[in-house]
């Protein structure tokens, strides 16, 4: 394995979790316990969520630039339009932090995390 194999390999970790958890959390762990009456545990998992989230896209955003330097990438335009969804989903996260019974932010920040996924396997490819 290469540095630039694992640059890549900690980028694709933290891009499983943050999509992943976001799946897990809109799959599983919210139906579940929406209708439980108590919010708390609810509100416990995606306090848990976020705190891993913030160190996913720490870990997204340092790997990505080191990669897109490494590559040459930054004039790429497909490239371009991924780091414009990524600052989305910022602006989304931020809503969502202000507003979390808004679950049409939950459904945004999954569809663009899902359109940065793709545009990921477009940039790679």
């Amino acid at each position: 394995m290469t540095f630039w194999n694992g640059i890549l390999w900690l980028h694709l970790l933290a891009m499983a979790f943050f999509v992943g958890g976001q799946l897990m959390l809109a799959a599983i762990v919210v139906p579940v316990l929406r209708g439980a009456g108590d919010r708390g545990p609810m509100r416990a998992a995606a306090r848990r969520f976020g705190v891993g989230t913030l160190a996913a896209v720490g870990v997204l955003v340092v790997t990505g630039a080191a990669m897109a330097s490494h590559l040459h990438r930054w004039s790429d335009s497909t490239l371009q339009v991924k780091i414009g969804l990524v600052v989305l989903v910022g602006i989304l996260i931020g809503a969502h932090m202000r507003r979390p019974d808004w679950h049409v932010l939950d459904a945004a920040i999954f569809l663009v995390s899902l359109a940065i996924v793709w545009l990921g396997i477009v940039v790679a490819g």
